[in-house]
């Protein structure tokens, strides 16, 4: 394979790259303790950006490949003199027969996260997978398969299980019993965009040949052939069910991983129904800017609720982003920092009182290293999958949540605000939730309801373990996808 160095890829830089289709199962060396561990990095837009950066800076680390369909993207790392040295790909598949790179750190859109997992770990590579590690629950439960079959590392980019050390205490206190049975655990995804930010109405953006530099095939990948527009490359394909899962799927997994670990032994909800909308954007984005979802997982209530307008936080979430447990005692929730120099902190509130009483100290155990990314690198040196904090299964579980919710909005009808639906009338907190969100779009964010619908998703029963919605067709045809040809995602590979 040719080495595109830095003058020759920066001279190449307006041609279209096309790369051949070869699968590769190649097995890496062994590593030894102090051996240097060559790692490839994919997907480099955005979060891909902290993957180079961090693994740059560790001992006997080499990121030995940069891997992006977009030149443009290479070329600004090829520019600098640290990364110049870098191989740069366009197709991740031309680098996995290289049989001296031990691991493959992925931070592409979504619909490539559980693709690329398998690939890599059939070719003998051990894996880091940003979050979500899958576009849908089948694609997610076979690159965990596939990782135990294969016997790879494979970490998933849900990194406060290894950086969020007051919360990992939190959930040691909530299996203590101290402050009762834990009720609701809730996720917040307060997190709105102005229209010429990423997030927000995005418009209408019309179809057009992609850029030159662009292999817009490669970046398609397992999702559906359609043409080009500006509001999929890059970032606001988020926004898009082929290529993304909406803020749920995206920032809202950090706190839906938080939310479904402090309930003791939760893996996959009993059920799930979710509502919401595109609501205040006219623009060609399809996911919702504006959801709540409710899991039931038995005697504790999982509530996640994403606003994309301005919104006042909840009960001190810090900017609107984070987690609360409802106890039959009271609350734990965040207080804000009253000032620069104050650490925002965890308290809980008595019912009754609004005054925050200190935490517990509880014992706090994890693997090893600092970041999510030394933790991972530790675990692959050593050869110990017990060393994750995020493993990949404990990934899946996490974006299965995401998956199922987006399901329900889907299979859901156009509800009117008034009069009020009665779907919620028997479950208090699932009332409350709505009504937040009615008062939040009304009062805060003045829009005319009376112009506005909201989809009242269908209720989900679902089968953990065939991980298969019961009786329903429809809702178990959105938890796969038609696959390209060339980059299917089925079980049986080996």
């Amino acid at each position: 394979m040719s080495r595109l160095t830095r003058r020759s890829f920066l001279e190449t830089l307006a041609a279209a790259g096309t790369v051949a289709i070869a699968g590769t199962k190649s097995a890496p060396r062994v590593l030894g303790a102090n051996d240097r561990l060559r790692i490839a990095v994919a997907g480099l837009n955005g979060r891909g950006g902290d993957h180079v950066r961090a693994y740059s800076d560790m001992e006997n680390v080499e990121v030995a490949y940069l891997v992006d369909p977009d030149k443009r993207v290479l070329a600004r790392y090829l520019k600098q003199d640290k990364y110049s040295k870098i191989e740069a790909v366009q197709d991740i598949r031309k680098v996995l027969d290289d049989q001296d790179l031990q691991a493959v750190s992925i931070a592409t859109p979504n619909h490539w996260h559980a693709l690329m997992t398998i690939w890599a770990c059939e070719a003998g590579k051990h894996v880091y997978v940003e979050k979500p590690c899958s576009h849908n629950i089948h694609e997610g439960r076979i690159a965990v398969e596939m990782a135990k079959k294969h016997q790879r590392i494979v970490q998933h980019g849900t990194q406060s299980r290894t950086e969020a050390t007051d919360w990992a205490k939190i959930v040691e206190i909530v299996k203590s019993g101290r402050y009762g049975k834990l009720l609701v655990s809730r996720g917040l995804c307060y997190k709105p965009g102005a229209a010429w930010t990423t997030r927000g109405d995005i418009g209408v953006k019309e179809t057009k040949d992609p850029p030159a530099e662009l292999d817009f095939d490669i970046w398609t990948g397992p999702a559906p052939k359609q043409p080009f527009h500006d509001n999929l490359v890059h970032y606001r394909w988020h926004w898009f069910w082929d290529f993304g899962n909406g803020d749920i799927g995206n920032q809202g997994v950090h706190e839906l991983d938080r939310a479904r670990w402090a309930i003791p032994g939760a893996t996959s909800p009993k059920s799930v129904v979710s509502f919401g909308g595109r609501i205040g954007f006219k623009d060609q984005g399809q996911t919702a800017c504006t959801q709540v979802a409710l899991f039931d997982y038995g005697e504790t209530q999982l509530i996640f609720e994403v606003r994309g307008l301005p919104s006042k936080p909840y009960l001190g979430s810090k900017d609107g982003v984070g987690n609360t447990l409802h106890f039959e005692e009271g609350v734990i929730a965040m207080k804000a920092p009253m000032d620069k120099g104050t650490k925002a902190a965890y308290l809980f509130y008595p019912k009754g009182k609004d005054e925050g009483e200190p935490l517990p100290d509880s014992e706090l155990s994890c693997g090893p290293g600092k970041s999510h990314f030394e933790n991972f690198i530790a675990a692959v040196r050593n050869s110990r999958n017990d060393e994750l904090n995020a493993p990949i299964l404990e990934g899946h579980y996490s974006a299965a949540l995401c998956h199922l919710a987006n399901a329900s909005y889907r299979l859901g009808e156009p509800t009117a605000f008034n009069p009020r639906s009665k779907a919620f009338e028997n479950n208090k907190d699932a009332l409350d939730a709505y009504e937040r969100m009615e008062e939040h779009l009304g009062s805060e964010c003045r829009l005319n309801l009376e112009d506005w619908k909201y989809v009242l998703g269908r209720k989900l029963s679902f089968d953990a373990k065939t991980e298969k919605v019961l009786d329903d067709d429809d809702a178990n045809k959105l938890l796969t996808r038609e696959y390209r040809k060339g980059y299917e995602v089925a079980r049986g590979e080996s």
